[in-house]
């Protein structure tokens, strides 16, 4: 008579008993990405099981939380839910949910199936298998808990074309590609590690937490259907990074430089979270400051480093930047989507008096002395029927592609600048955290696809605002602030084409890895990009980025391309530009000479105040 399995055994005889030694096929074809990025597994029977479930067992119990989950979303439709919200600006923060992390959840579904297929041992197969089919999940539950508010609201028709295309999109897709590129151990410390166990109580709660704030019931319900899958993922994230610095000393210093790495690529990508949290909300939840403090530096420092100590893990280079920036980060990100919202699929609004007062109180060292200032001229530029924009396109860091918004530790009120020259060719970045980054990889981050600079070579759609946006997928309505749409030329005159104004090799599977900069000067004929910074404006969120021919005099420079750009500030006054700097070197520019006669370079940053 057949004796009933276990669980544990069924557990057993569905997944890690179904694996086979290849004897014909030499495993190093059968498993090709496990061993170029130098980690080294002895052991693969080792890997801790996160999961425990069979697949039957697994999608039994799927299904019954779809059930649960569908009904919410059935009945909140019909009884017309969207009218519960507590206001309908609390879908801005749905429609950046839904352009920049569905996306993602899908991305991950496509790696893990990958990684299912290519990892040498069962468990980690079945793992990955897994947490596919779950981020696969989550991606539709997303699209269909979500669909609701699309039948009333616009900016949520054409999310994955704006993910492919959006500039500040480009955040979250940068990451994930920087993640898919790497090898299969990388991609575990990026994603599962770095992301799911380090950083996603601060991406995921505040989200949820806000659902239920602002009365979206389907939303809420979605998060409490995926906090067991959260929780799953989180645990495999651990367990990968505990199995690996297991297996081999050797392994610390590798998975050592990749927590350094990816904690910074995720802080910065949560930058977006953090200005959601104070700003996109009607009802608040906590503060961003409070939220970073809890779910990072208590729980996370605290706790998790604290228990790495003993593999000889230390917490992430950088991470005194990241705390010291917790005053700061919300602002300093609204204050530049507010900047550049016509270009946007979502509102953004002042703080009215009391949102003003609650950000004092949460902020009290920073808030009131350095950013509501700025927000007090916006106010009364738009009493006056007007509204600020910042009139160009802004300067974007190498690595992170955020606009080069941060200011200097110890600072708020210096924008950060640094930059590299590698192989003759100029970049720069918003801090050292991915100045650290690009120094690692060089080869791999001159690649970047940067939006701003792939619209001055004409690759996004035409030369108009107009275009750029229906390029996007944007249309009239999405976000609401389209009074600096036009039909201009995305830059200054002078020329029909688009304006808008020590190193380690990487590890590769490939032994030559070279590929050319996207942004090289060749692909912009006889102009170039220029960047330019008015010192200590406040107003000017980030540097503009600007094309123009390298042959420009200078006053043709001056009063077709920086005075309407720095006329965003009402209170410029053309002509009083002085103490100029280029690349951080005095310049004492005459009318007569061209940029060229200057020094004036392909990417070179150009400085002045007034």
């Amino acid at each position: 008579m057949a004796q009933k399995l276990s669980m544990k055994q069924r557990y057993s005889a569905l997944t890690r008993d179904l694996d086979w030694t290849p004897d014909y096929v030499d495993p190093a074809r059968v498993f090709p990405y496990t061993a170029f990025e130098g980690i080294k597994v002895h052991d693969w029977s080792k890997w801790e099981d996160p999961f425990r479930l069979t697949v039957d067992a697994y999608c039994k119990y799927q299904a019954e939380k779809d059930k649960r989950l569908y009904a919410v979303l059935d009945g909140f439709a019909q009884g017309q839910g969207h009218l519960s919200l507590s206001d309908a600006r609390y879908l801005n923060s749905m429609k950046l949910f839904l352009q920049g992390v569905t996306p993602l959840e899908y991305a991950a579904h496509r790696h893990f199936a990958f990684l299912a297929r290519y990892y040498n041992g069962p468990g980690p197969r079945f793992a990955a298998l897994c947490q596919s089919i779950d981020e696969l999940r989550h991606t539709q539950t997303e699209v269909h808990t979500l669909s609701t508010y699309n039948r009333y609201y616009g900016g949520m028709h054409s999310w994955p074309t704006m993910f492919d295309r959006v500039w500040y999109l480009s955040v979250p897709k940068s990451f994930f590609d920087d993640a898919m590129s790497a090898g299969p151990f990388e991609f575990l410390i990026a994603i599962s590690f770095s992301f799911e166990y380090l950083l996603t109580n601060l991406l995921f709660v505040p989200f949820m937490s806000g659902a239920s704030f602002n009365g979206d019931l389907p939303s809420m319900t979605f998060g409490f259907s995926a906090q067991s899958d959260e929780s799953r993922h989180m645990t495999l994230g651990l367990e990968a990074i505990k199995f690996l610095l297991e297996q081999d000393e050797a392994n610390v210093p590798i998975i050592q430089e990749w927590i350094d790495k990816w904690f910074w690529r995720g802080y910065r990508l949560v930058a977006l979270v953090a200005q959601m949290i104070d700003y996109m909300l009607p009802r608040k939840v906590m503060s961003w400051k409070e939220s970073f403090e809890l779910y990072f530096e208590e729980q996370m420092l605290g706790g998790l480093f604290k228990d790495l100590e003993f593999y000889g893990i230390t917490p992430p280079r950088h991470v005194e930047h990241a705390i010291a920036e917790k005053d700061l980060l919300s602002h300093q990100v609204y204050w530049t989507l507010y900047s550049f919202s016509y270009a946007a699929a979502f509102t953004t609004t002042l703080p009215d008096p009391a949102h003003r007062a609650w950000l004092r109180e949460q902020y009290p060292d920073t808030f009131e002395r350095y950013y509501q200032p700025p927000f007090d001229r916006a106010a009364a530029i738009q009493e006056g029927g007007g509204r600020f924009f910042f009139q160009g396109l802004p300067q974007l860091c190498q690595v992170c592609q955020v606009p080069m918004l941060f200011t200097e530790p110890g600072d708020p009120t210096t924008l950060c600048q640094r930059e590299r020259v590698y192989r003759g060719e100029r970049y720069h970045f918003c801090s050292d955290g991915c100045q650290w980054i690009f120094d690692r990889e060089p080869a791999k981050y001159v690649q970047a696809w940067l939006p701003v600079h792939q619209i001055y070579q004409g690759n996004c759609g035409g030369p108009t605002v107009p275009d750029v946006l229906a390029w996007y997928g944007i249309q009239d309505g999405d976000a609401g602030s389209t009074s600096a749409r036009s039909t201009t030329p995305t830059g200054s005159a002078g020329t029909p084409k688009p304006r808008w104004g020590l190193t380690m090799p990487v590890r590769a599977i490939t032994e030559a890895y070279e590929f050319p900069s996207r942004s090289r000067a060749e692909l912009y004929g006889d102009d170039q990009l220029v960047h330019v910074l008015w010192k200590g404006n406040m107003l000017l969120a980030a540097a503009a980025t600007f094309r123009v021919p390298r042959a420009m005099p200078w006053a043709e420079f001056l009063a077709g391309v920086v005075d309407p750009w720095a006329a965003s500030d009402p209170d410029y006054r053309p002509g009083t530009g002085r103490s100029w700097t280029l690349d951080g070197r005095p310049l004492e520019p005459r009318d007569a000479d061209t940029l060229a006669d200057l020094g004036v370079g392909h990417k070179s940053l150009l400085t002045f105040d007034t």
